[in-house]
């Protein structure tokens, strides 16, 4: 049996499949998952839910059978889209006494500091009222193109797991779990997993494509999801939707879907340096790779390139001598007075930054590693 006896917050992500049928939205399927939740919170657990499904289902009010592809039509579907599965979500609630409310998020909300703080305070707030938030991306204003969009709701609702400190996140989709292969295609022998200690390359390479016409997501978005949650020191398990009572099930401690195991949880810094959109990059040499592998600050000598534009205190990119991308960081210095320190011993660095100023890029405190492999 699995111990879920310390989860105290679920974050229950809910895929647009389990949601719509050929001709629409599944009222049924609406009405289980939300009776599913009310028992939940008679248990005495928090729930919050990240919902799928709006695209698809403004597409199919116009008619449309084929994948929307062009950003403005998105826009337009989910605005269309968003009012019908919210409007299916309030009556079922209601029919049983209680009061949901929707949150529509960019990226942007978690990227800046002061309000994703904002963000907590909000939900914080509703779930003392006792009311169930709705999440979804605000597909009809976030472009991926300008950096504003979660590019899919399992990304989501791993960022909310991990914002929100939740204990437990739930992916219901409409396959039984994370397979070796793909289920699908016959012959393949894939193998179910049940358990995984560590999401690491092995496993990301067991992930396929796209699961429907306009569902963004597939197993490789859920996987990095579950990475996500990890890192928040969050339990994750991606089951079907399909199966009866999936989330009380689950929660009773039943081996339903894959269990993913939490990893050591980032502090609240650090995982919004991990989870944010970097801005720009710094390239830097092996001793200063070295050096930041053991809890060193990075110095001006160290540093061989700077791309694109930020200001001190933005999120960056860290590129190691070949290129490849080994964690972010909070530099103290804008990109323009980087680029001129690049390669600068401490002592020469006065007609950049004034004197006085000590001339560190950032500190330890200020870096998360991508991954432990760069550890």
């Amino acid at each position: 049996m699995r111990d879920f006896s310390s989860v105290k917050t679920i974050v229950v992500k809910v895929g647009t499949n389990l949601l719509t049928t050929p001709s629409g939205i599944d009222e049924s399927k609406i009405d289980d998952i939300v009776a599913q939740i009310c028992e939940l919170r008679k248990l005495g657990y928090n729930v919050l839910l990240v919902s799928s499904g709006a695209v698809g289902m403004g597409a199919k009010e116009l008619g449309r059978r084929e994948a929307v592809k062009a950003i403005s039509l998105r826009q337009a579907c989910a605005g269309i889209g968003q009012p019908i599965l919210m409007s299916s979500y309030r009556a079922s609630f209601k029919k049983r006494g209680v009061i949901c409310a929707q949150v529509l998020l960019t990226r942007t909300d978690f990227n800046n500091r002061r309000t994703s703080v904002n963000l907590l305070n909000s939900i914080n707030e509703l779930l003392s009222l006792g009311v169930v938030p709705i999440f979804n991306e605000n597909d009809v204003i976030s472009i991926a193109e300008i950096g504003t969009a979660f590019g899919d709701n399992d990304r989501m609702s791993a960022l909310v797991a991990s914002h929100l400190n939740a204990n437990l996140l739930v992916i219901l989709t409409d396959v039984a779990g994370i397979y070796t292969g793909d289920p699908k295609k016959a012959g393949s022998g894939a193998v179910l997993l049940s358990e995984i200690d560590k999401i690491d390359a092995k496993i990301a390479s067991y992930a396929g494509g796209k699961g429907s016409a306009f569902s963004t997501g597939g197993m490789k978005t859920k996987i990095a999801a579950a990475e996500i949650a990890s890192r928040a020191g969050c339990i994750s398990v991606i089951a079907s939707g399909y199966e009866k009572d999936a989330l009380l099930r689950i929660i009773n401690g039943e081996a339903l879907g894959t269990y993913v195991h939490p990893a050591e949880r980032l502090s609240s810094r650090s995982r919004w340096i991990l989870n944010n959109t970097h801005s720009g990059s710094i390239s830097i040499d092996a001793g200063a790779f070295r050096a930041i592998k053991n809890n060193k600050s990075l110095l001006p000598s160290g540093v061989i390139d700077v791309s694109g534009s930020f200001e001190a205190g933005d999120v960056v990119c860290i590129k190691d001598e070949e290129g490849r991308e080994v964690a972010k960081a909070c530099p103290y210095f804008s990109s323009l007075d980087i680029e001129k320190m690049i390669g600068m011993r401490s002592d020469e660095t006065e007609k950049v930054i004034g004197k006085g100023k000590k001339a560190i890029i950032f500190r330890p405190e200020d870096l998360v590693f991508l991954s432990d492999e760069s550890e």
